[in-house]
């Protein structure tokens, strides 16, 4: 798997997850079906933010984004639908070429040493990860919705 097809997955993930957050709105607030289709597509969408997360910031790390372009990839994850013509935007600028780093060169810091571990144990990477975005996922439950109920 490339930068370029993991990254193309994530967001393609989280363009179907937004969607499934908005179906459970319109399940609540239109159809008043009650609160089951935002708890299912909320917390689907949720994960998938995390993983989205993550995966553009190993990402930038790899393709060596500047922090603003970061920023942007992160903040598309915001805006419903946004994280696909965010990847086709970085593709076209060829920001998604080439394969994933391996070894360091003179321009390799600490950040680059994290991403060197992640490419040469994927399966461990991915599993750490998942963990990873699962206890953040748990704690922001406990805590609560970004909005009071009522």
């Amino acid at each position: 798997m490339t930068p370029r097809s993991l990254f193309r997955a994530a967001a393609v993930a989280e363009l179907v997850t937004w969607t499934l957050l908005i179906a459970g709105m319109v399940l609540k607030y239109a159809l008043d079906a009650g609160d089951w289709g935002v708890r299912i597509g909320g917390s689907i969408h949720g994960f998938v933010f995390l993983a989205y997360l993550v995966v553009t910031t190993v990402v930038a790390v790899n393709q060596r984004w500047s922090v603003g372009a970061l920023v942007l990839g992160w903040a598309s994850a915001v805006v419903p639908y946004a994280t696909v013509p965010f990847e086709v935007a970085v593709a076209r600028r060829g920001m998604l070429e080439g394969p994933w780093r391996r070894t360091a060169d003179e321009r390799s810091g600490v950040w680059d040493r994290l991403l060197f571990f992640v490419v040469r144990r994927p399966g461990v990477s991915a599993a750490i990860g998942v963990v990873a975005v699962a206890l953040v996922f748990s704690a922001l439950l406990v805590v609560g919705p970004p909005v009071p109920k009522g």
